[in-house]
């Protein structure tokens, strides 16, 4: 059993969450070398996941739609929609076995384009489509951190965004003493993170992660939701985490509650890395290994 937050420091999921910077960089040049394999402005997409990767999926539909770069549909892959016509199908999985993704992708159209996103060779899904195969960002822990964020970055890539701001800013996070900088949020018994756009999912993922490396209690709502019930549980002990701004007025009336408001000007990605480090702290308070939680495996496999 964990017990302090240097314990945590030799952890997969320590090494995994500061090495994302320099995945996120090299993320370009694989976005550059794929990108006939990836959507073109116009397409009707549909991208697919599971978990973690169907918040990415989410991400990535409200920053292409955003960019006007076309429809662009985020769907779980376990329930992937009949009778509705795509250009292109995009699949996001790191483990390239979940049965979900697996029985979704066989349900396509044999005559619709698709790209599978994983960093496992050699596995099933990679068979069902084209590929984009980043295996050295692969992960030993079963939580989720770098393969994720490199896929939303290289997506970003892709659509043109420059990510140089943003991985300046994840080094910055990196560098932070999150003991003394995420103090408040630490003490906290329970966290709502809220959003707006492409932050939405990523308040979704940052809540996923510390539900699944620290057992903890936490919600995620849009931010223009919060005042229509979810803020009745604000309250002293308690936080509110913003990712991007926040509608006019909410964070006063979040004060007001006494639950405490945290968030930065940072993009959405490199507050998610944030969260990630606070998932190390809250598993040594807790006395637990990240990198196995409870009830989980790498990949949920329902027909072995």
């Amino acid at each position: 059993m964990l017990t302090t937050a240097d314990s945590l420091s030799d952890t997969h999921l320590a090494a995994e969450i500061g090495t994302q910077p320099d995945d996120w960089a090299s993320a370009r040049a694989i976005a550059h070398r794929n990108a006939h394999l990836l959507p073109v402005s116009g397409e009707r997409v549909a991208v697919l996941g599971c978990g973690t990767s169907l918040f990415i999926a989410r991400a990535y539909a409200a920053l292409r739609e955003g960019l006007g770069q076309g429809l662009t549909d985020a769907w779980s892959a376990g329930q992937t929609p009949a009778g509705r016509r795509y250009d292109r199908f995009l699949i996001i999985c790191r483990s390239g076995t979940t049965t979900e993704v697996l029985d979704g992708m066989r349900a396509i159209p044999a005559d619709i384009p698709r790209t599978v996103i994983s960093s496992s060779p050699g596995t099933p899904a990679l068979e069902l489509g084209d590929s984009i195969v980043m295996a050295e960002i692969d992960e030993r822990s079963v939580v989720q951190t770098r393969f994720a964020t490199t896929t939303l970055a290289l997506l970003r890539w892709h659509l043109g965004q420059d990510m140089d701001t943003v991985i300046a800013q994840a080094r910055a996070v990196l560098a932070e003493d999150v003991a003394r900088t995420l103090a408040d949020v630490r003490a906290a018994e329970q966290i709502t993170f809220v959003g707006a756009g492409f932050a939405a999912a990523l308040g979704e993922e940052a809540a996923l992660k510390l539900r699944e490396a620290t057992q903890a209690w936490t919600e995620s709502y849009l931010a223009t939701e919060y005042r229509h019930g979810p803020i009745s549980i604000a309250a002293p002990g308690r936080a509110v985490w913003a990712f991007g701004e926040l509608p006019e007025g909410l964070a006063a009336e979040v004060a007001a509650t006494g639950a405490h408001v945290e968030g930065s000007a940072a993009d959405p990605l490199a507050e998610l890395v944030r969260v990630q480090r606070l998932c190390l702290l809250w598993a040594a308070d807790r006395g637990l290994d990240p990198d196995h939680p409870r009830n989980l495996s790498r990949s949920v496999i329902l027909h072995p």
